[in-house]
Order: C-alpha cells, then structure tokens, then sequence
C-alpha cells in the first residue's frame, strides 16, 4: 500500500529526436517542502544519470530554482536537467512559451521554450591553458597514437570537462576507468570528467565520461555541449567574431542516440562570450512517487 505522501513525477528523453533515446531525466514535482536527504533519496530510487526538483524561488527574475541531484550528490548546474525540466514545466502550463530564467547553483540560466524542445544559454565561459593529453587519453582506454593532435583543455559554461580530440575511429574504442577519471577530475573545482570528440566539418561525434559526477558515460550532456563551444573556439577549431554553429552526435554506443545543437559567441577578441545548446524532449512516463520518511544517507 502507497504512503499517505505523493508526488507528482514525470520521466522525460533529452537531446532526444524521439522517444526512447536521449538522456533520461525523472522530474518530482512540487517538492518545496523535502529536505535535501529526502531529494539525494528519491534521485537515488530513479537511479538515472539526473533527477530534478524545480522548486518555488524568492529571487527576482527567476521563474523557479531547480535543484539537480545525480543518484549520489547534488550538483550546481547540468544541461539536460535545465532543458528537460523547463520542457517539461511548459508543458504542463508552468511557464509559459519564450523566455524562462532557471536559478541553480551556477547563477540565473535563460532558456528558449517551445513545444518541442528548449534551448539553455550557460553560466560565463571558462578555459584553461593546455594540458598533458596522454593521461586523460589512458583514462579512457586511448594511447597517444589515437590522439587528432589538438589541444586538450579543460573548458566549460558551468561545468567543466576535459575536451579530448581524437581520430574518428577512436570514439568507439574508449573505454572509461572510473578510479581514473574520478582522481583527473579531482583536480580541479567543478572538473566533471572528459568528454572525448572526433570533429568534422561542424559536426562532432562525441562520447562523455562523468568520473567527477560518479557517471562512467552519459549519453547526452548539455554542459558538456555548451563547453565544447568554449573550447571549439580556444583551439581555433571554429575563429572569428560572431556566431559558429555545430552539432553534437552522442549516445549511440550506448543505445541512446542524442542530437544536441550547439552555438557559441565569439567577440571581436576572438574570445568565445557566451555557449547555448538546444534539443527536442520527449515524454515517456509519470506518475506519483512516496515521499521518503527521513533521511536515507547516513
């Protein structure tokens, strides 16, 4: 017999052209009053990459806080948690179409909202200098011979990964060591893993290895999107003032093709100003969920 107390969920595809693929994301509805051991518990019975609780906020501007939890620790900002719960909150006459301000952790987030989809605009873009590709090429199973001879640099707009360029027949030959990919990412404030690439002609073939986020591989990852335009741009990938587009296909090693859509703005400095990611959402589930009676982590 269910408990006296329910909430309202709904599972929803990110990044995802149907139903079925993309990065899954359970959504618990009206949650203001759980406690932070009470969200770490219901995100840990979804046992999914993410599971959000978009709460009421006193800030102005914002439409709402979301709070972001993988099935072991609450994280500031993530991509596909942003897009899919604003989706969803659309959808259900939350919000309305157009504009709509997220605070998380990462500060207020602008999206785009529409019926299919939303777009997220990321926190302040970040880079670092280059750095030694060989061990975050072996934290993925790759060796120097795989590497396309870019530059590796940590990047991001919120959170930040480790942009690893490789030949095209590499991408299905990694293979994630978490004890690795954990101990790199370690190393810096925010470090959610690697995310490893081939490059062609405005398209990137990607695959992302969470080990900061306790996720071996994700199949779409927004944040992981709005860094690569970061980097694009740092690498000389993509030059020039203005506005480079690409797109990102993800997740197909893993059953779950992703399309994301990437775009980054670059001043005159040639400096990269501001990364936006967008995809399609689908809803494949809901229904009610018991709100745990007190904290479940010791």
């Amino acid at each position: 017999m269910l408990g006296s107390e329910l909430l309202d969920y709904w599972v929803v595809d990110v990044f995802a052209d149907e139903t079925f693929a993309g990065n899954p994301l359970a959504v618990v509805l009206d949650g203001d009053d759980l406690t932070t051991e009470q969200m770490q518990s219901l995100a840990l019975e979804f046992n999914l990459s993410e599971t959000t609780f978009p709460v009421r906020t006193d800030t102005d501007g914002a439409d709402y806080r979301l709070r972001i939890f993988t099935p072991t620790a609450e994280l500031p900002f993530a991509g596909h948690p942003s897009v899919g719960t604003a989706w969803l909150m659309h959808s259900l006459g939350r919000v309305g179409a157009g504009r709509v301000v997220q605070e998380c952790g990462a500060g207020l987030l602008p999206l785009e909202v529409g019926a299919d989809g939303a777009a997220l605009t990321g926190g302040a873009p970040s880079v670092s200098e280059p750095v030694d590709a060989l061990p975050i090429a072996e934290a993925v199973g790759l060796t120097a011979a795989d590497l396309a001879g870019t530059d590796v640099r940590w990047a991001g707009a919120g959170l930040f990964w480790a942009f690893l360029h490789v030949n095209d027949d590499a991408v299905a030959r990694a293979w994630p060591d978490l004890a690795r990919l954990t101990a790199l990412s370690g190393s810096g404030p925010d470090r959610a893993g690697v995310a490893l690439l081939s490059w062609q002609d405005g398209r990137a073939h990607a695959r992302v290895f969470g080990g900061g986020l306790g996720v071996p591989e994700d199949p779409a990852t927004g944040s992981a999107a709005l860094g690569m335009g970061v980097w694009l741009v740092a690498t000389g990938l993509v030059s020039g003032d203005g506005t480079a587009s690409y797109e990102i296909a993800q997740g197909s090693e893993m059953g779950r093709p992703s399309r994301l859509a990437g775009r980054v703005d670059v001043g005159a400095d040639g400096v990269a100003t501001a990364c936006h990611v967008a995809g399609q959402v689908h809803a494949v589930a809901s229904g009610e969920v018991v709100v745990p009676e007190g904290p479940a982590l010791s």
